[in-house]
């Protein structure tokens, strides 16, 4: 059951609201003390407060912005002070700086995070630095690990001569391993197309804006009388959107299907021209 609701006088009326910014514990006992109303709680003044509006001045955090409720201010100055040290000295020299404190490692660890406190360090070796562990010694190699090396002439599982052949599992075309210097690895050894390759040892260098195209639809049939340069620009006309799909026609059918793009795209190169 609910108690009679408290009265106020108009003079507490105005002497709350002239206090009110002081935190509501202070002005409650200030109240009861000047006005003799014993009766009057804590939550009635607070409730008081926030009906008609009146808000309090700076709340306890914002007065204590900036203070530890766990350190002390000289054990402060000293954390920022010693903020290089690393984690584990830091915790030792500051129990031998401040004997009998019970302020824990993770303590000290939260308040440097809080406080942003860096060491300063970043991780990385300093260029010059040599570390004590490894000396750094050209072919240095920590003992044990030899057990893992290739021996000498070791042939790795996966190596594969001049001549291996293998075939593309998606598009189909065969690749083959050939006995010259890779241009980007430098290896003596190289992995080309050898329909490709095969072509541009009888014809030379496929020209640019060309593509090579299978007359057969066979793929792997690499001799170069099956293999015509023909302009990137024709390939849609035999297969895609052009649905003539020369690759399966029949190989009559071929042919017909080759020249009629060729001339669809040769009056297409017209066109352009006058328009040009």
């Amino acid at each position: 059951m609910r108690g009679s609701p408290i009265r106020y006088s108009a003079e507490e009326l105005a002497w709350i609201k002239a206090c009110s910014d002081l935190p509501r514990v202070e002005l409650h006992q200030l109240f009861v003390q000047i006005f003799d109303r014993p009766e009057v709680t804590f939550d009635n003044i607070k409730s008081l407060c926030s009906r008609q509006g009146w808000k309090a001045g700076p709340d306890r955090r914002r007065r204590n912005a900036g203070k530890s409720r766990i350190f002390t201010p000289d054990q402060v100055a000293w954390l920022h002070a010693n903020a290089t040290l690393t984690r584990p000295e830091e915790h030792a020299a500051f129990l031998a700086a401040f004997p009998g404190s019970q302020i824990t490692h993770a303590q000290i660890i939260s308040f440097r995070k809080n406080h942003k406190l860096k060491t300063g360090r970043t991780g990385q070796f300093v260029k010059g630095v040599k570390r004590a562990d490894n000396p750094a010694r050209k072919g240095y190699a920590p003992p044990g690990c030899e057990k893992g090396w290739f021996r000498k002439g070791h042939v790795p599982h996966t190596a594969r001569g001049v001549g291996h052949e293998s075939i593309d599992s998606k598009d189909g075309y065969v690749w083959m391993i050939v006995d010259e210097t890779n241009p980007y690895t430098g290896a003596p050894t190289r992995r080309v197309m050898k329909h490709r390759w095969l072509w541009e040892k009888a014809n030379g260098p496929v020209p640019e804006g060309y593509a090579l195209k299978c007359l057969d639809g066979d793929k792997t049939n690499t001799d170069p009388s099956n293999w015509e340069a023909v302009p990137r620009g024709l390939l849609p006309r035999l297969n895609g959107r052009s649905r003539r799909g020369y690759d399966t026609a029949p190989a009559e059918l071929k042919p017909t299907i080759l020249a009629i793009a060729k001339l669809e795209h040769k009056a297409r190169e017209v066109r352009r021209g006058r328009d040009g």
